[in-house]
């Protein structure tokens, strides 16, 4: 039973490896079906679904194979902690321009599937409600007045698309970790600015257009 057991969890490797290996391929998201995948880790399709049972368990697969779920979440969870939120906010910024970094073109390809495929954006909803908990606990520990602006805007700029914009092509995110920490804290306060917020104008027009959104719902 041992030995099949280690040939079966091998065989789930290799197709989540395979898996990998297509959305890094030139064509991208558009080659991401399960037959392609299968015949990429060289099995039936069938043993895609015997392993996984259905695509969704593949996605989470394929997502716990990335550097943020393999060496970042524990570095996260060591970062919240620390005393200083300060330090905490640090961290956060440098792990997450080593993780993403290490997994950039399939973050990006992942990014697009959600854009596209139902299943796919489900997954990658839950992970990003996750990680927008982790910032939003940074910001009710520094004190801010508004923690939804803040946790808000801290999500954008400390996110993968936003150490994209930075970086560009050609860079790396820690070449421009300084520059996404900066204004992570000017955003929450941190360097002397006042943190930022919706106004009472700004928060009023949100709570009403989720009351009408609301009173429209069948």
């Amino acid at each position: 039973m041992s030995a099949r057991r280690a040939t079966a969890d091998e065989t789930r490797a290799r197709i989540v490896v395979a898996a990998r290996a297509l959305l890094s391929a030139p064509g991208g998201i558009g080659a991401f079906t399960i037959d392609a995948v299968a015949a990429q880790a060289g099995v039936a399709r069938m043993t895609v679904y015997n392993q996984f049972g259905a695509k969704p368990a593949l996605i989470e697969a394929v997502f716990d194979s990335l550097a943020i779920v393999r060496v970042g979440v524990a570095r996260l969870v060591a970062a919240l902690a620390l005393d200083d939120p300060e330090a905490t906010l640090a961290e956060f910024v440098r792990t997450f321009a080593d993780v993403w970094q290490e997994d950039r073109l399939v973050i990006r390809r992942l990014q697009g599937l959600a854009a596209l495929d139902p299943e796919f954006a489900a997954v990658w909803d839950a992970r990003e409600a996750r990680r927008r908990e982790g910032l939003r606990t940074i910001v009710a520990r520094v004190g801010v007045p508004d923690v939804e602006a803040a946790t808000a805007a801290l999500y954008a700029v400390a996110s993968p698309e936003g150490f994209e914009a930075m970086a560009g092509a050609g860079r790396p995110f820690g070449d421009v970790a300084p520059v996404v920490l900066q204004l992570a804290r000017r955003a929450l306060g941190l360097d002397g600015a006042a943190p930022v917020t919706l106004g009472v104008r700004a928060e009023r027009q949100s709570k009403a257009i989720k009351s009408h959104s609301r009173n429209r719902m069948p």
